[in-house]
């Protein structure tokens, strides 16, 4: 027996398993991804509902990863509250256990089949939307292909002494043996960081007699802990709201196989007793030619009942589960804007997945733009309070504007160089836009600092007129501001109405109040040096209102 061999055929074999899951589920996230991300946007607040929902969306893109990544970038957003968001995340460890289901299924003879449908589609098919119907059969392809290469890796295994010594440690008859089962279904889970990978695995090794029911429904406890990384990494820089989602993610996953394994042998009964009784299958343990053909059932089956199980447990603890994750996770979500210049949404891993990236990237382009609203609001408010370092700390923000609109731009040109539908390839022009103009907002905003600066330096008076007309329109700015960053957070497509209104608005302003201060220079009410740089200020909110009128047309889709 070449272990050698051996070992490089299971890894090759799962290596073409999760490339077949990850083809599968990018293929379908293209297909359905966008308008799912809709669907999650507008879930209801209905606790029940927003776990069906999770559950729904998470079977369609077979990916509990993207929903929870999704959902998170979405609280940090302020899209979903932390209630909405822990109900949807709830459906979404549901959902996720149908790849477990499809994976238990006997069809292995149609994945040579599929490959070979999967590529002529893929690499041949005219149309975008069957090149990504391709994509997705030959990922489930691969995925059972995978699945056969990893079974013949284990087959030799089986009458070896060694391995069987190393794997009846595996054998859940005590509690020490139920813990050191999770703990391995756990850290697996964390190593290849796909609670589906760790699951075919189990299935793997249990079809060919290297593992009993019992200890292979406690490994899937584990991978059950494993995969709330992915929501806990996507926190990483994020609000506190989105910790707290994570958060939430983590306790009840972790809460849950705690319960389970008080319960374990009660829950290896029901098990057996559900898919003996409802699927008539054979009893798990049954060999036939060496093998247990009848186990992954069991194994599947498993792993959907607790996370049912689990999920109905905590919809109905939900309120307590929500207050738990606010008192474990400290902090407050003041609009701190510190450390500007480094991106906490841009992150790499979501590249391959292009929808997920791109919410990523608007979550950053609202960052940006509260930052720009609060560096106008703080440079405004300097005319009367005479602090001067408060100007320094908006100059400040607006060289880190610049350089978190370099990362911006870097990170909406990555994600344009995978394979995008035509959908996002307009969502990314959009936001290209939307972050262009957030920048010169910032610039236009340094210019009103140096105004104001000049002011002070030189002891320089506006009349009264002009400070009530000052106050006005500094008023309208910010609300224009407010507006359209609210507006990007929640892609609103009704936004173009007020933002005409407010546009027109601010130019009629513009042009009234520099009419009546030349009136006032002529009359001598005001002297010329602050009347020039008056007239200049107000063409600098004129500019300011143009850019968030861009703004507004990028969020309808108009440009």
């Amino acid at each position: 027996m070449d272990l050698k061999l051996l070992f490089f055929q299971a890894i090759g074999g799962l290596g073409m398993f999760i490339l077949g899951m990850k083809l599968m589920s990018g293929g379908l996230q293209s297909v359905a991804g966008d308008r799912l991300r809709n669907f999650l946007e507008k879930v209801s607040s209905n606790r029940v509902v927003g776990a069906l929902t999770g559950a729904v969306v998470t079977a369609v893109i077979q990916s509990s990863s993207a929903t929870t990544v999704t959902v998170v970038g979405f609280v940090s957003a302020g899209l979903l509250t932390l209630t909405q968001a822990v109900g949807v995340v709830l459906g979404a460890n549901v959902g996720t256990t149908i790849t477990a289901q499809l994976i238990a299924f006997k069809i292995t003879d149609l994945a040579l089949p599929a490959i070979a449908l999967g590529v002529g589609l893929k690499f041949f098919a005219p149309r975008r939307k069957w090149r990504y119907i391709g994509e997705v059969i030959l990922g489930f392809g691969l995925l059972f292909y995978g699945m056969d290469v990893m079974k013949g890796a284990f087959k030799p295994l089986r009458s070896h002494p060694e391995f069987i010594a190393f794997f009846t440690r595996f054998d859940a008859d005590s509690m020490l043996g139920i813990m050191l089962c999770v703990l391995t279904g756990t850290i697996l889970t964390v190593m290849v960081q796909s609670s589906s990978a760790t699951v075919g695995i189990t299935m793997a090794l249990a079809s060919e007699g290297l593992l009993n029911l019992p200890g292979c429904i406690a490994l899937i406890l584990g991978d059950n802990i494993g995969t709330t990384i992915t929501a806990e990494l996507a926190a990483i820089g994020s609000s506190v709201t989105a910790h707290r989602a994570a958060r939430a993610h983590t306790m009840f996953n972790v809460l849950g196989v705690l319960y389970i394994v008080v319960f374990f042998h009660p829950f290896v009964g029901l098990v057996e007793w559900a898919t003996s009784t409802f699927l008539g299958v054979g009893p798990p343990e049954t060999l036939i030619g060496g093998e247990k053909p009848y186990i992954a059932r069991y194994i599947a089956n498993a792993h959907t009942l607790f996370n049912i199980i689990n999920a109905t447990v905590f919809l109905i603890l939900l309120p307590l589960l929500v207050k738990a994750a606010i008192k474990l996770t400290h902090g407050d979500d003041d609009g701190n804007f510190e450390d500007l210049a480094k991106p906490l949404h841009l992150d790499r891993m979501y590249l391959d997945n292009a929808a997920v990236a791109l919410t990523k990237a608007r979550e950053e382009i609202v960052r940006m733009g509260w930052a720009a609203a609060e560096m106008n609001q703080k440079v405004c408010k300097v005319l009367f309070t005479r602090k001067r370092d408060a100007l320094k700390r908006s100059l400040t923000i607006e060289d880190s504007l610049d350089r978190l609109h370099r990362e911006i731009v870097e990170y909406l040109v990555q994600i344009s160089r995978s394979d995008i539908t035509e959908a996002q390839s307009r969502e990314l022009a959009s936001l290209m836009r939307m972050a262009n103009n957030f920048e010169r907002v910032g610039d236009t905003v340094e210019n009103l600092a140096e105004f104001i600066e000049e002011i002070m330096e030189s002891e320089l008076q506006f009349s009264d007129e002009a400070i009530k007309d000052y106050k006005t329109i500094t008023e309208r700015v910010s609300m224009f501001m407010d507006m359209v960053v609210t507006a990007v957070a929640e892609k609103d497509p009704q936004i173009m109405e007020m933002a005409k209104l407010l546009e027109d608005d601010i130019d009629q302003m513009r042009e009234e109040m520099r009419n009546n201060h030349l009136n006032r220079l002529r009359d001598g009410v005001c002297q010329m040096d602050p009347s020039l740089i008056f007239v200049n200020m107000l063409n600098n909110f004129e500019k300011i209102g143009d850019y968030c009128f861009n703004i507004s047309q990028a969020v309808a889709g108009v440009r």
